[in-house]
């Protein structure tokens, strides 16, 4: 099972995933991306969707058009967990370049 991580734990994730920042008010981390058009965007999504599920760990996003905006926490432990920072490192692979953070 995940352990939530301390706050310490979580900043010093934090700083090693490019464009994540704490949600303001909130036990977890997000991040915007941007790619080239929608169906980059839909493609990544789809992607990682494959991901989550055999991590079942899935994230919060939401999706227009080219943008996809991600939260991540784990709502077992009510924080940000190691399961999140794997899953964020993921999607920071996968996007690649196309999938610029804003």
């Amino acid at each position: 099972m995940a352990e939530k991580l301390t706050d310490q734990a979580r900043r010093q994730a934090l700083s090693t995933l490019s464009g994540w920042k704490k949600v303001r008010g909130r036990n977890a981390i997000e991040k915007s991306f941007v790619f080239r058009n929608f169906n980059e965007a839909f493609g990544w999504m789809t992607r990682i969707a494959m991901v989550a599920e055999k991590m079942d760990h899935h994230p919060e996003w939401f999706n227009v058009y080219r943008t996809v905006n991600v939260t991540l926490a784990t709502h077992d432990v009510d924080g940000v967990s190691e399961l999140d920072v794997r899953l964020a490192k993921t999607m920071d692979k996968l996007a690649g370049k196309a999938g610029k953070s804003t």
